[in-house]
């Protein structure tokens, strides 16, 4: 098996880029029309700036909304106003959904894809993976991809201005990226893109965690406050280029497994994609029958900044046994990556391992209190 490392060609990220989107595709030598795919809210907020930006590289611009899931319908629709329009590139400007129908629509028509994310609440944007779901919200398919985007261009200002409860959903989904790598690399299993993990790949994981640890809470008061400071940009950077890089080219384990298992169970849908995989990091420890105080170190993170660490914190408070064993059955699915692990995964391990992460969760608010708390849908 040969190591892979697998990148976006070209990462811009600071206060104001999106303005620079029209000149990034110049410089990228990139052909019109545009065709920004996106969804409501950016559009409101972003739309003369791309307008502006590309008209003034000499682009014409289309725009498609996408309303709801990631679905395979969704993106049958992005390929018609794509190839309706003749568009030569297409950008996805929105969250981690919006991204991957768009990036699988461009790769569909063969044409280059820009990742444009407004929020950085998953590592997404700079992968070659679309997450596919149903419309009532459960994962059916994930795409791996040929190509990475040519570019991903990140707005930090944007990113300030989104609700804070996304960024810290991020932080979620960026935690699960070293205990991941770290389990392929000692099982010897390919990473996303069928190839063997690289020691860059994991010590970007690494550097990862170790952004979280320095910088999450720092930048959740600066994300607050609508603030771009040192640490919000060291965070949406850990968020997604680090994150991002490091789960593509390292690999994925339990903890996405296990968020894939969760979204079978109708009370997490209101939660989001990085706040369950927080969840699903505190399940692949137990599973792995980690240091405790590993464990409580990564509780400890998880509260600090708003990350749900029990059943209850991502709407499972009076999960069924039988609905338990559902969400486990999901998770070790032929194929899934909590196959990745370095040991043999059952479903009455991953229940095991899920009430264990409650408890510990549970336990570790009776004695510390609530903590942190962010706008969480009720549970």
């Amino acid at each position: 098996m040969h190591a892979i490392f697998c990148a976006p060609s070209r990462y811009t990220q600071g206060p104001d880029a999106m303005q620079s989107l029209g000149a990034e595709l110049a410089t990228l030598r990139l052909a019109g029309p545009v065709l920004v795919v996106t969804s409501r809210s950016p559009r409101a907020r972003l739309e003369p700036t791309w307008h502006a930006s590309l008209t003034a590289a000499g682009y014409a611009m289309h725009v498609h909304e996408v309303v709801g899931e990631c679905t395979h319908a969704e993106i049958a629709r992005i390929v018609a106003a794509a190839t309706a329009a003749g568009c030569g590139v297409i950008v996805g400007a929105g969250g981690g959904k919006v991204i991957d129908a768009a990036r699988a629509a461009a790769v569909q028509l063969q044409r280059p894809f820009v990742s444009c994310p407004t929020i950085a609440s998953t590592d997404a944007p700079c992968s070659a993976i679309s997450v596919v779901y149903s419309e009532a919200g459960v994962v059916v398919e994930i795409l791996v991809h040929p190509v990475n985007p040519v570019l991903v261009l990140v707005d930090s200002r944007v990113i300030a201005e989104a609700p804070v409860r996304l960024l810290v959903a991020g932080m979620g989904d960026a935690l699960s990226t070293m205990f991941e790598a770290r389990a392929c690399m000692a099982a010897n299993k390919p990473n996303t893109r069928g190839g063997a993990g690289t020691r860059s790949a994991l010590a970007l994981a690494e550097l990862c965690y170790r952004t979280l640890q320095a910088d999450g809470v720092a930048a959740l008061q600066a994300a607050r406050a609508h603030e771009v400071t040192p640490a919000l940009e060291h965070i949406i950077e850990a968020n997604t280029l680090l994150s991002g890089l490091g789960f593509e080219s390292a690999g994925l384990a339990a903890a996405h497994a296990v968020h894939n298992g969760l979204t079978v169970a109708p009370g997490t849908h209101d939660f989001l994609h990085g706040e369950k995989v927080a969840f699903g990091v505190l399940v692949q420890l137990q599973l792995e029958g980690a240091d405790p105080a590993l464990v409580h170190e990564v509780i400890t993170f998880c509260r600090a900044v708003g990350l749900p660490t029990t059943l209850a914190g991502i709407g499972c408070a009076d999960l069924s046994e039988a609905l338990l064993q559902q969400v486990a059955a999901r998770a070790v699915i032929a194929g899934e990556s909590i196959h990745n692990e370095p040991f043999p995964v059952t479903a009455d391990l991953v229940v095991a391992a899920i009430r264990a992460a409650d408890a510990a969760g549970r336990a570790h608010e009776s004695h510390h209190g609530r903590g942190e708390g962010l706008d969480r849908p009720s549970q």
